[in-house]
């Protein structure tokens, strides 16, 4: 035996192509099968079901987070307003604290446009203000107290707790989505 005979012959690499005894170009690269396949689709599946809800908690968190702060800064315009404007009280209507140049009761320039409304909607929470004393458009009796409630736009989406924040200027919560002046303070 010679050795060229015994000598094992190796395959050409994979990415070579290798012409048949027909003369016909075949390639030694194959495709992934099926199985393979399914494998990473099922792998990517189970990685997807642990990461969305998480994903949907925090953004729930992340509203409920940015909610608070909302009323902090509605809070704090109403405190700023009857402050500068004391013979008014706190305003009839939220709209008496947008913008304005120069500032004046009648637009304050203290909130935002889109706060400076009494219904509105803001990441993913419907805001409702309401004067509950007095007239508060600077002619009639000052306004001395206000509701204001935020209400999940989507529940258990956008959020979960509703807020409550009165002329105490404590933000109450419920986890029902309905809180009021007897909820529990944040």
């Amino acid at each position: 035996m010679s050795q060229e005979e015994g000598a094992k012959k190796l395959p050409p690499p994979f990415f070579l192509p290798v012409r048949s005894a027909e003369g016909a170009v075949r390639s030694n690269a194959r495709g992934f099968s099926l199985i393979e396949l399914l494998i990473v689709v099922a792998i990517i599946l189970i990685i997807a079901a642990i990461a969305i809800p998480n994903l949907l908690k925090s953004r729930m968190a992340a509203n409920e987070s940015a909610t608070v702060g909302s009323m902090k800064t509605i809070g704090t315009a109403l405190a700023t307003y009857t402050a500068v404007y004391g013979t008014c009280g706190y305003p009839d209507s939220l709209t008496r604290l947008g913008p304005g140049t120069p500032p004046t009761p009648t637009a304050a320039g203290l909130l935002d446009p889109v706060m400076a409304n009494d219904n509105f909607t803001k990441g993913g929470y419907i805001y409702a203000y309401v004067l509950t004393n007095g007239v508060g458009d600077c002619a009639g009796a000052p306004g001395a107290d206000f509701e204001i409630e935020a209400q999940p736009a989507v529940p258990t989406k956008s959020g979960t707790r509703g807020f409550f924040m009165d002329s105490s200027m404590v933000i109450r919560y419920d986890s029902d989505g309905d809180a009021d002046i007897n909820s529990p303070a944040v």
